[in-house]
């Protein structure tokens, strides 16, 4: 395996490749225009914009960017953040040259015809639809509402007031205040670094200038609850931390695996856990819980994610928020579990350390 390469280019334009020697690859372009940046005016429009992937442009008809994909056996996804949206081709190396045009025609030449656009809102309703099927994200987007006040709030979702509301010129004027060139990365693995280098110099290096600046994120805290009736509750209890860009984001990282941040295989238990084992010392009912940790470019949540009985969600919801004070005198782990040897403190948190740099690695408490 080669070794990472990155530059960046005339007007900011961050290229960045992982050469694998993989027979398929993957390429994508990341653009920092997630719903944070969405106004009053237009909010819904990066969902909008998810599903527009597909549509007509410039240089391809929608026609021809599926058929093409699909005839090398390839396929163009889209998704977003609030901060970014992403999207990605995925082929074998030989066809490299056929995805990369239709990347390209997507994330720089969209043309949004009025009729197609309005096509798109049964889409949405559908997406929403699917949204509501998952309390996962229910719970999410709640979180977010709940803790921000503007910017970070905004939903990944088109609020429906906003259903066939955004209108082409809406569409257009966001891709062209946030897709430039300065707040785009050209990401390859699996593609020789030269190529997409020559790729993001003729084509994405075409609109200069920052871009919209987006208004800073205020966090303010409170409380949502959503009723549906069900035997389980789904809780989070967070607070602020520390932003991406800050020297406390590693800390939180590694205070996040010291906790637990869930199974490491999938439908895995997480009983080893520090939540589970203190959390099962107030309910002998079945309940799963995980640390999360998510940073953004100016704030940050860190906290914890519970799914337990109705009866015993005031007991496990307590036992975070006791865990959560002892923390933050430096105590947690001594007071709650009669550690008292320094050296076994240390060895935890070593493993916690090593899991945040080498996610893929499987560790046994």
């Amino acid at each position: 395996m080669g070794h990472p390469q990155q530059n960046e280019i005339l007007h900011g334009l961050v290229i960045a490749s992982l050469e694998n020697y993989s027979p398929a690859s993957r390429i994508g372009v990341l653009v920092r225009a997630g719903s944070r940046y969405e106004t009053m005016d237009n909010l819904g429009v990066t969902h909008l914009l998810r599903l527009a992937a597909s549509l007509t442009t410039k240089g391809a008809s929608a026609f021809r960017i599926c058929r093409g994909v699909e005839a090398v056996g390839g396929s163009l996804s889209v998704s977003s953040s609030r901060e970014t949206m992403a999207y990605t081709v995925d082929c074998l190396r030989d066809h490299i040259d056929t995805v990369m045009e239709y990347l390209i025609n997507v994330t720089t030449a969209p043309e949004f015809r009025p009729w197609e656009v309005s096509d798109l809102t049964a889409r949405v309703k559908l997406d929403k639809e699917l949204a509501k099927q998952s309390l996962q994200i229910g719970v999410i987007e709640n979180l977010h509402a709940a803790a921000y006040k503007n910017a970070l709030s905004n939903s990944l979702y088109c609020p429906d007031y906003m259903l066939g509301q955004i209108t082409a010129d809406q569409m257009h004027t966001f891709v062209q205040n946030n897709f430039t060139s300065a707040r785009m990365a050209l990401v390859g693995l699996g593609v020789d670094h030269a190529v997409l280098k020559q790729v993001g110099e003729q084509f994405l290096n075409i609109r200069s200038g920052t871009g919209t600046v987006g208004s800073k994120a205020v966090y303010r805290g409170g409380e949502q609850r959503h009723h549906s009736g069900g035997g389980l509750v789904h809780a989070v209890v967070a607070s602020e931390s520390a932003s991406a860009t800050s020297a406390e984001a590693t800390a939180f990282s590694i205070l996040q695996h010291v906790l637990g941040a869930g199974p490491r295989v999938k439908r895995g238990s997480n009983t080893t856990s520090t939540l589970s084992q203190a959390i099962s010392k107030v309910t002998a009912q079945p309940f799963d819980a995980s640390a999360f940790s998510a940073n953004y470019t100016d704030s940050g949540l860190f906290g914890v994610y519970t799914i337990c009985q109705a009866n015993a969600a005031k007991d496990v919801c307590v036992i975070f928020i006791m865990l959560w004070g002892h923390m933050m005198r430096f105590k947690f782990f001594f007071s709650l579990w009669s550690v008292t040897s320094s050296w076994c403190m240390k060895k935890i948190y070593k493993v916690a350390k090593t899991k945040v740099s080498n996610p893929n690695i499987l560790y046994q408490s």
